[in-house]
C-alpha cells in the first residue's frame, strides 16, 4: 500500500513541475541541423500588454490555449500551441513582429514559443500568468 501512495505522490510531483512557470528570461537552445537556434522566454505583465494594445503598438497577439477559450480583444490568430509549425501561413510573414503569445495561465505558451523560434521568429514574447492575469488585473475579454 505504500508504495502505491508513493508512486501516486511522485507521479503527481512530476506533473505539478512540468506545469510550473518558467521564469522571464529563461534561455535554451534547439539544435536544428545546421544551426543551434537559441530560446528566449520574455515575459510582460497584462499591464504591459495593457499598453502595447493602448499605444496602437505594431504587435501580434496569439492564443494558443487548447481547447479555445475567448480571446483578448485585438487577438490576430488562434493557433493551438502544439500546433505552431502546421499553421505557420497564419503567422506574419515578417520574422520580426513581435509576436505576444498567450494561454489561459502560460504553460502552453512555452511549447509555442519554441516553435516559433525554430520557425524563424525572433521577437516572441508570452503573457505572464495568461488570460488568467489578464481578467485579474481587471481588463476584460469579449
Amino acid at each position: 500500500m505504500n508504495r502505491i501512495v508513493g508512486i501516486i505522490l511522485l507521479a503527481a510531483l512530476l506533473f505539478f513541475a512540468g506545469c510550473a512557470q518558467k521564469e522571464a528570461g529563461t534561455q535554451i537552445q534547439v539544435t536544428q541541423a545546421p544551426q543551434v537556434v537559441k530560446v528566449e522566454y520574455r515575459g510582460i505583465t497584462p499591464q504591459e500588454l495593457k499598453a502595447m494594445l493602448d499605444n496602437g503598438e505594431d504587435i501580434f497577439l496569439l492564443d494558443v490555449h487548447i481547447p479555445e477559450q475567448t480571446h483578448i480583444l485585438g487577438t490576430d490568430a488562434f493557433i493551438p500551441y502544439n500546433q505552431i509549425k502546421r499553421y505557420a501561413d497564419r503567422l506574419p510573414k515578417d520574422k520580426s513582429t513581435k509576436i505576444v503569445v498567450y494561454c489561459k495561465t502560460g504553460p502552453m505558451s512555452f511549447p509555442a514559443i519554441k516553435a516559433l523560434y525554430e520557425l524563424g521568429y525572433t521577437n516572441v514574447y508570452y503573457l505572464k500568468g495568461g488570460i488568467e492575469a489578464w481578467q485579474r488585473a481587471g481588463y476584460p475579454v469579449p
